[in-house]
């Protein structure tokens, strides 16, 4: 059976002695990797967790940016919409001015060319209500 003598001792100086060799050699550096890894799986998520929170920022910023373009982009429309109608009004008052010095300008030029017709007409209509007369009484007057 189990006797307690001396090599007790030395199995537990040799088990001590292993054990503090090993932490040595095996066990503090595979802790140091170990802590050294769970640092850089920190590092890794404080850096996703900036990135993500960069991300949406740029994201919600991307969305006003859009949202105020196209509001600048419609009221630009508008503007540019109300200065054709302005151009359009412009131009078709224009076009009604010049239209009506034109028709002005024609009517003075027929009422013209009527009194002309007129005076000439009168003018030959005594010479043909002479012909006329002549020709009903047979003889010269």
């Amino acid at each position: 059976m189990l006797t307690v003598d001396y090599t007790l001792i030395i199995q537990i100086a040799d088990f001590l002695i292993l054990l503090a060799i090993l932490n040595l050699i095996l066990y503090k550096p595979i802790r140091k990797i170990l802590s050294q890894r769970a640092e850089r799986m920190t590092g890794f998520e404080k850096m996703i967790e900036e990135f993500l929170a960069n991300f949406d920022r740029s994201s919600k910023d991307l969305q006003e940016n859009m949202v105020n373009a196209r509001r600048e982009g419609f009221a630009d429309k508008e503007e540019m919409k109300k200065q054709g109608f302005d151009e359009e009004k412009e131009l078709v008052q224009g076009a009604m001015t010049t239209t009506g010095d034109k028709i002005s300008e024609a009517k003075k030029r027929i009422e013209g060319d009527i009194l002309s017709a007129r005076q000439s007409l009168e003018s030959e209509m005594s010479g043909f209500t002479k012909e006329l007369a002549e020709k009903i009484l047979g003889r010269s007057l």
